[in-house]
């Protein structure tokens, strides 16, 4: 093991509780013990998920958030006897691990509760308002401190809980944690003063405008979260571990507004010097611990940090909290291990938390341990299988219902929280599958049917592996991609399996391959807007990115999904001008992107005045200018140097996925992201 991490690899204490080591497990949703947007029962898939992690030497596991009020059905956690019952008899095998586990209890989401398109239909329609209440009560679950708008939909507000409502609250953790601790847990944390949940909207001046006991002072407005713990331990005695999951800074402007790293601006939440108050009044009231980052609803970027965001983004400011407490501190947030072990030594920090590592490979702090770390299959911070709820213009959380009800699954590895879909057998007929294609999908493909006792062969019509994933991950901050890339790569070398590279398999050559099995992975063609006059002048995104063709200083990014939105914002970290043209009236309008990846690049174009213009199609190409058409019909010239063209791609299979043998993966399939070409080619892969 690399010496720089052995400080990870040190005990701590959380109270009277011994931990083996610094990692911990933070909690996500889906990853829940006790379900998760269903009825309470203890969850099959969610204690295989946990017991992996464990089994592979995390200190501290913390499963996904169980709120206390069940949003789905309306239950109180602490009544369903059985499933502690079914937990009790599950925690001496995990105990065997050498792990210790908190579970996480939240008050709920208050006006931070993810709305969708239904829900609103739900909410606004008198007769199915009150048909649904038994089931959704929208009206319970979304109230908060004081009537303010909710996060993702201006349809569904929220309104100010009572105080009898907040007694039940407190009287329902106590209970809860109570069943946790003869079920044989070792601790609970408190979900939170964080992220602009409904307990840290309590706390926050610019959502409670309260003028009781809840409401106001300092003193009152963390009130509520004072009283759950007073009220824990009083029900399970002073040695029961209680963390607090906490943000040191709200990093909020305004309702719906964020603060970007570096950005000068005025805080409407928790700055750093109410958090160095807070934090000795909260470990004052009983909190054992504190498992901390930044932000809230309103800044999602720093909870759940995109690509765009630094490695380590909330660590310093967590730092400076271990002046004003002596209890243990977590930090999480892009935490880099060698970054998190110098802090531990140092003596700034306790616990290094991580999450989406463990969904891409729960063995990542194993293969840290044997030296094995080119062998991590890699968290590219892409959100697209584990937190894809996706907000923009005119549409509340446009996320499928398959989604919403699986949080916590993994773009890049099909089998994490899905082992009762995704999952590889040995195969009883070998055969000799022809895969045509060496990209991700390709590779994926091949991986799996080597695993399975299949022989692939990849043709690959480059003299390299990667396909369109090698201008996808090109950009200067994708270096996890790259990463991914090379892990890709790596493994199939390690599985020996057969690359014929500068092999172009034609349409009319596939027949040769009899009844093999043969999986296409050809990806797909870029659109030309030959409907444009002067198009050919353009630069195709994938030239740019493949470095075939070069920009001037003045650039004009026609398309503004992901991919260009992309691109402009790399544009623009090079100093260059760049102007962004969408025929749609929001960027990053698809679905799939995360909220916390969408708004961080909008408001970063914001904020750097970066011209967008929206509903706005391209008219025609000039030497040093274009011409676009407004929605009003009006027409506006853009000077520019350069134009590069992102407006999307068309399939472009070498034969007929209808035909018995053969398959189609990935973007010759259809057009999607990642994920999609993951997880087709992994189901691919289990059919042959």
């Amino acid at each position: 093991m690399d010496k720089k991490l052995e400080p990870l690899f040190t005990p701590w204490k959380i109270g009277n509780l011994e931990i083996k080591n610094r990692f911990v497990l933070t909690s996500m949703g889906g990853t829940n013990l006790l379900g998760w947007m269903e009825k309470n029962h203890f969850d099959d898939i969610g204690s295989h998920f946990i017991m992996e992690v464990a089994k592979n030497n995390c200190g501290l596991c913390l499963p996904g958030c169980q709120p206390v009020y069940n949003p789905m059905f309306g239950q109180w956690l602490y009544k369903n006897k059985k499933m502690y019952k079914d937990l009790a008899k599950w925690m001496p095998e995990f105990h065997k691990t050498g792990a210790k586990l908190f579970i996480q209890l939240t008050a709920g989401f208050g006006r931070s509760f993810t709305i969708s398109e239904m829900m609103e239909k739900l909410y606004t329609n008198p007769f199915l308002r009150k048909v649904s209440k038994p089931f959704m009560d929208l009206d319970k679950i979304t109230a908060t401190a004081s009537a303010t708008p909710n996060r993702w939909s201006d349809k569904v507000p929220s309104r100010a809980l009572t105080v009898d409502e907040i007694h039940e609250y407190v009287e329902a953790f106590a209970k809860t944690a109570k069943l946790i601790q003869e079920a044989g847990v070792d601790g609970v944390e408190i979900h939170a003063v964080h992220e602009g949940y409904l307990l840290d909207q309590f706390t926050l001046g610019y959502v409670n405008s309260r003028d009781d006991e809840y409401g106001g002072s300092f003193e009152n407005r963390y009130r509520f979260a004072v009283e759950i713990v007073q009220a824990i331990k009083k029900a399970c005695g002073k040695d029961f571990p209680v963390s607090l999951r906490y943000s040191a800074i709200s990093k909020t402007k305004d309702f719906r507004k964020g603060a970007l790293p570096g950005e000068d601006y005025k805080e409407v939440g928790r700055d750093l010097k109410e958090s160095e108050k807070a934090v000795k009044y909260l470990a004052d009231a009983g909190y054992d611990m504190f498992n901390c980052d930044n932000g809230t609803y309103d800044a999602w970027y720093w909870a759940h940090p995109p690509i765009y965001m630094p490695e380590n983004c909330n660590l310093k400011d967590i730092e400076h909290l271990k002046k004003f407490t002596d209890k243990p501190l977590v930090c999480a947030g892009r935490m880099d291990p060698e970054v998190a072990a110098e802090s531990i030594k140092a003596g700034k920090l306790d616990g290094a938390g991580f999450a989406r590592n463990f969904l891409s490979d729960q063995e990542w702090i194993t293969k840290l341990m044997n030296d094995q770390k080119e062998d991590i299959r890699p968290c590219i911070l892409c959100h697209n299988g584990c937190f894809n709820m996706c907000h923009y213009k005119g549409v509340p959380n446009d996320q499928s219902l398959e989604d919403s009800l699986h949080l916590a699954r993994c773009a890049i590895n099909a089998e994490t929280m899905a082992w009762d879909k995704h999952y590889m057998t040995p195969t009883n007929e070998p055969k000799t599958v022809h895969v045509i294609g060496g990209g991700i999908g390709g590779m994926e493909a091949a991986l799996r049917l080597k695993q399975r006792g299949h022989t692939p062969v990849i043709y690959e019509k480059t003299d390299k592996l990667g396909g369109t994933f090698i201008p996808a991950s090109a950009e200067s901050y994708k270096g996890k991609l790259r990463d991914l890339l090379a892990w890709y790569i790596r493994e199939v070398k390690k599985a020996g399996i057969e690359v014929k590279f500068n092999t172009e398999v034609k349409a009319e050559e596939v027949a040769k391959f009899g009844k093999d099995p043969v999986v296409v992975a050809t990806g797909s063609t870029p659109r030309q807007l030959k409907m444009v006059k002067g198009y050919e002048k353009m630069i195709e995104a994938c030239e740019y990115l493949r470095g075939e063709k070069k920009v001037g200083d003045n650039v004009v990014v026609v398309g503004g999904g992901l991919t260009g939105s992309e691109i402009a914002y790399e544009l623009a970290l090079q100093g260059k001008k760049v102007t962004i043209v969408e025929m749609l009236d929001d960027l990053i309008k698809q679905k799939g992107v995360c909220l916390a990846n969408s708004s961080y690049l909008r408001e970063w174009f914001e904020l750097n005045k970066v011209p967008v213009y929206l509903e706005t199609t391209l008219a025609e190409v000039n030497d040093g200018s274009i011409k676009c058409k407004k929605k009003d019909g009006s027409m506006v010239d853009i000077k520019c140097d350069s134009v590069i063209s992102s407006a999307g791609y068309i399939p472009t299979p070498i034969s007929d996925g209808k035909k018995k043998n053969v398959y189609l993966v990935g973007d010759c399939d259809h057009i999607g992201n990642l994920r999609h070409a993951i997880w087709r080619a992994y189901e691919v892969a289990m059919d042959i």
